[in-house]
């Protein structure tokens, strides 16, 4: 056998993360044999079984650590028979548990997650959800997730997928009339509690995002997706939504706005600025209006701007 070259202190390191593991894996191992595993010689093995005694836990400030703190080894067998065993282990067993009411969040959201079509429906999602139950330190509270007024919509959606089929529906935008929509479906989304399908608007020609919430009579067409590998573009991207909408804010504020602004078309008038932009929703221009504290205004659409109104007028009630 060819002679090893000595270690040097950073293979040491890195060896020594590797053999702890490894010999509490093991339970008993032979000098030879872990030294062959770490490709070492057995003096080497023995040297670094022997100076995990002086490691472990760091102890309290101003005192010395315990002899619990550090690891320890069986040193009649290591002396008489070669053999390596830990007796403590450092608290290395001590797995971090969730508690029931972390399980039981996690697995909330892992069964929201399980709705959107093309992602929950796989196996993955049935056995991660077993593996929180398990590492929970006591059993987690029974969830039971209400279906949402879009539940019968998105497995429509789901369905049209899993088939390759377009969805026919009509869509009811803010300010709008209904209009029948031919869509190829592409995705499902969840944003801020709200769902949404993004898809090829057969009427407009182009992606388009619907807020599901909005969409009725939906159905099955026979008619096979021809844009189903189409790009689909970003949240805030031009032309991704059929509201058109305005805010007004001070121009100081404009750092804060975000993806709002990276494809709105922004008129600066000294210390005011009034962007133009399409959206697919008007409660998340709601939203951006809570978030600056009456700094920003809506102007249009009407219905964001009333929404918004309402709902600062709902909070106050709260106050009185």
């Amino acid at each position: 056998m060819s002679a090893r070259k000595p270690l040097v202190a950073t293979d040491r390191a890195a060896l020594m993360l590797q053999l702890v593991p490894y010999l509490i894996g093991k339970g008993e191992v032979s000098i030879a044999e872990a030294a062959d595993e770490f490709d070492v010689t057995a003096d080497q093995m023995r040297a670094m079984v022997e100076s995990l005694t002086v490691i472990g836990l760091p102890g309290e400030a101003g005192y010395w650590q315990m002899a619990n703190d550090l690891f320890d080894i069986d040193w009649d067998l290591l002396d008489q028979r070669d053999i390596i065993v830990i007796t403590n282990s450092v608290a290395l067993e001590r797995a971090p548990r969730l508690t029931a009411r972390e399980a039981a969040a996690l697995l909330t959201g892992l069964q929201l997650a399980r709705a959107i079509p093309g992602v929950g429906d796989t196996e993955l999602y049935a056995g991660l959800m077993a593996k929180l139950a398990r590492g929970a330190s006591s059993a987690p509270a029974d969830v039971i997730l209400a279906p949402g007024p879009v539940d019968a919509v998105r497995d429509a959606v789901a369905a049209a997928l899993t088939q390759g089929v377009a969805v026919s529906f009509t869509y009811k935008a803010p300010d709008a009339a209904p209009t029948p929509r031919t869509v190829d479906p592409v995705k499902v989304l969840i944003a801020t509690g709200e769902w949404y399908l993004q898809g090829w608007c057969h009427l407009r020609q182009a992606m388009r995002t619907f807020h599901l919430d909005r969409v009725s009579e939906l159905s099955l067409t026979d008619i096979p997706i021809t844009h189903g590998q189409d790009a689909v573009p970003d949240w805030f991207e031009t032309g991704t939504g059929d509201i058109l909408a305005r805010i007004r804010f001070p121009s100081s504020l404009a750092p804060l706005l975000g993806e709002y602004l990276d494809r709105a078309q922004v008129e600066v008038h000294g210390d005011t600025s009034i962007a133009t932009m399409r959206i697919a929703d008007e409660n998340s221009l709601r939203r951006l209006a809570a978030r600056r504290a009456g700094a920003l205004e809506i102007l249009e659409p009407e219905a964001a701007r009333s929404a918004a109104a309402e709902w600062a007028d709902a909070g106050l009630v709260q106050y009185r």
